[in-house]
């Protein structure tokens, strides 16, 4: 008798063991679920989830959604979506949000939106209700030479059709950038920017900026508009300083080479000296030799003499004279 408890106990818990299992293989609840929600799906087509490794509530979840919301979409498409690396709920909310709103919007295009990276909800609901991007301080400079800094809140709408191959926000931006930038660089002066800030936006609006992005720009609105530096006037102080280094180095260069003319012309005033010295030498010399040879006698060697001295004596007198004359002038 004990035997026979035992072994009806065994059989309980491998029943209990194996009906566990299969529970766990074979969601039985999503099944009922879907049966109830009114979406037909058969129990060996969710087996089949499990076989091919997708999650079964991935694909019955939002299927149940769309099916409540009167969208007509496929558990194969469901899928094939989401084996594909997409995000089946969000591709689901998406559809019904653009139905809701009265946007033409395919599964295809929902699902190779989101597959391409972007937020396809984000994207319908942008298109509802549409979003305010405000750019950084631009700076600009008017023909003045007066610095701007404007400030602009850009007002886009999601363009659902440019989503899948678009430029983003940063296209945009950079775009409202640079047509602020021409405009407050084609004013005559920054006062004309101060008095008209809507002259910006109208400029900016009617470039098409918006072209090859996924949005689309519905206004351009000036936020904040300020006065920065004289940049005309700091290029012109660095331009005259430039000019005022490059003087001085044309100075610098002129007194080197002065300078070094004047070196120049010392070495050679010196190594004339040298020579004449080095001739003044040969002198006495030559008179040696010539009063051994004959060719000269003495009283010419004193005639000579007397008239060096007669000329050195000259010299003295007439330097006198110019120092005398000099000094009276000062006088």
């Amino acid at each position: 008798m004990p035997e026979t408890i035992l072994f009806i106990m065994g059989l309980v818990i491998v029943a209990i063991v194996v009906l566990a299992i299969i529970l766990t293989f074979v969601p039985l609840g999503l099944w009922i679920s879907a049966l109830a929600a009114g979406v037909k799906i058969g129990i060996f087509n969710l087996i089949g989830m499990r076989l091919r490794r997708v999650i079964p509530s991935r694909i019955i979840n939002p299927l149940i959604k769309a099916t409540k919301a009167g969208l007509d979409i496929s558990v194969d498409k469901l899928e094939a979506h989401y084996l594909a690396g997409g995000n089946v709920d969000r591709v689901v909310n998406a559809l019904i949000a653009a139905q809701r709103a009265n946007i033409p919007l395919e599964f295809e295009r929902a699902a190779a939106i989101d597959l391409a990276g972007r937020d396809v909800l984000q994207a319908v609901q942008m298109s509802v209700n549409p979003k305010v991007i405000e750019t950084p301080k631009v700076s600009a400079v008017a023909k003045d030479g007066i610095e701007v800094m404007v400030k602009a809140r850009v007002t886009v709408r999601a363009n659902i059709d440019r989503l899948v191959g678009g430029a983003g926000e940063e296209t945009i931006l950079a775009r409202v950038g640079e047509g602020i930038v021409t405009t407050v660089g084609s004013a005559e002066s920054h006062k004309e920017v101060l008095e008209n800030p809507d002259r910006i936006s109208q400029t900016v609006l009617n470039k098409s900026l918006h072209a090859g992005t996924a949005f689309e720009i519905l206004s351009i609105d000036i936020a904040d508009v300020d006065v920065g530096r004289n940049i005309g006037a700091q290029l012109q102080i660095d331009q005259a300083e430039a000019d005022k280094r490059i003087a001085q180095a044309k100075a610098e260069e002129r007194r080197a080479m002065a300078v070094a003319k004047e070196q120049e012309m010392r070495a050679a005033v010196q190594e004339m000296r040298a020579k004449v010295v080095e001739a003044e030498a040969e002198i006495p010399k030559a008179i040696a030799a010539a009063l051994r040879e004959g060719k000269l006698g003495v009283m010419d060697y004193y005639t000579m003499k007397n008239i060096i001295a007669d000329t050195q004596m000259r010299d003295s007198i007439a330097r006198m004279g110019r120092e005398d004359a000099s000094g009276e002038d000062k006088k």
